[in-house]
């Protein structure tokens, strides 16, 4: 059996995954991450665990053979639950969801899952990764510090900047209730005292001829290409833009490759920039990131190939 971890709103690729798994006749379970609380049963000891989900859904940690960590959304609070509860009540199921997770950290996954959190959680170290496998990044900080970031401005931007937050508000493929990239001019600068309240990364703009979103998956890639050089970031694109297929060339690939390698994932979306100086740029990478535009409009087989991947590892692992 392949457990899915997601959550309660996920649909589309997990729907074609589950899908896929079920033509080849691998059974599956969904576990929505956000509704590992009072609405299903779990019980976990030193090696392994039992769990009713919230449609009285049991499965055991024995019959599971391989997982794909799709997404983790945080974990919802009953309404009726005073205030003063509410924090003794999230750090007890987050610290059973981890208890539980790590009772299958010796069977395959995607991504093993301290790899991922150490990834996500950590741009900085994806720059100096990326940078290490020959990839092409710009000058970043990442700070609070008012002074920091004005003289980094001056020494490196040439007038234009974007900054970002290390980890977006919402996670969608459109866009939607999205706090996303901005655009730091020398005017903006005057405001930007808050930033002691909000700490964000701050890179050089970079004149753009389109954005990339590369699916990359255990040596293979899916990219599309988005004819977006206008807005600082593909997700606010909601116009005329429309996604293309998109071959990248042998040494971006190879550096990709021998980043992913490094880091230690199997799977990652990533946005690179090609700039109008032909370079190109690598700006992140989301161990579990949306690609399902991709396989929606450019018709790219990724789910599929997250089981076949699986599987290929679940029956060496056996």
């Amino acid at each position: 059996m392949i457990l899915c971890i997601t959550h309660s709103k996920d649909f589309y690729n997990i729907d074609i995954f589950f899908e896929y798994l079920t033509s080849k006749n691998i059974p599956w379970f969904r576990l929505n991450s956000d509704r590992m609380n009072h609405f299903q049963k779990i019980s976990v000891n030193e090696n392994s665990f039992e769990l009713t989900d919230e449609s009285g859904n049991t499965i055991h940690s024995r019959d599971i053979k391989g997982v794909w960590h799709r997404k983790a959304w945080g974990i919802s609070t009953p309404e009726e639950l005073d205030e003063d509860y509410r924090k003794i009540f999230l750090s007890g199921y987050a610290s059973l969801r981890y208890n539980l997770i790590t009772v299958l950290e010796n069977i395959p996954w995607i991504n093993p899952f301290e790899n991922e959190r150490k990834i996500d959680g950590n741009k900085m170290l994806q720059l100096k990764l990326a940078k290490e496998s020959g990839l092409t990044v710009t000058e970043t900080i990442f700070s609070n510090d008012e002074e920091k970031i004005t003289a980094f401005f001056h020494e490196f931007c040439g007038g234009k900047a974007v900054a970002k937050l290390h980890s977006l508000t919402a996670k969608t493929m459109n866009g939607e209730n999205l706090i996303s990239t901005m655009i730091i001019e020398e005017d903006t600068l005057e405001n930007i005292s808050d930033i002691t309240y909000c700490p964000m990364i701050f890179q050089p703009y970079i004149d753009k001829a389109y954005e990339l979103r590369i699916v990359y998956l255990a040596g293979d890639f899916f990219t599309g290409k988005i004819n977006n050089s206008e807005n600082a970031d593909w997700r606010l694109a909601n116009g005329d833009y429309t996604w293309s297929a998109y071959e990248l060339p042998e040494h971006i690939k190879s550096g990709l490759t021998s980043m992913m390698e490094e880091m230690g994932l199997y799977i990652g979306a990533i946005d690179m920039i090609r700039g109008k100086d032909g370079e190109y740029y690598f700006l992140e990478v989301n161990p579990q990131g949306e690609w399902g535009m991709l396989q929606n409009e450019l018709g790219f087989p990724i789910a599929e190939k997250i089981a076949d991947n699986l599987i290929k590892r679940i029956n060496t692992h056996e």
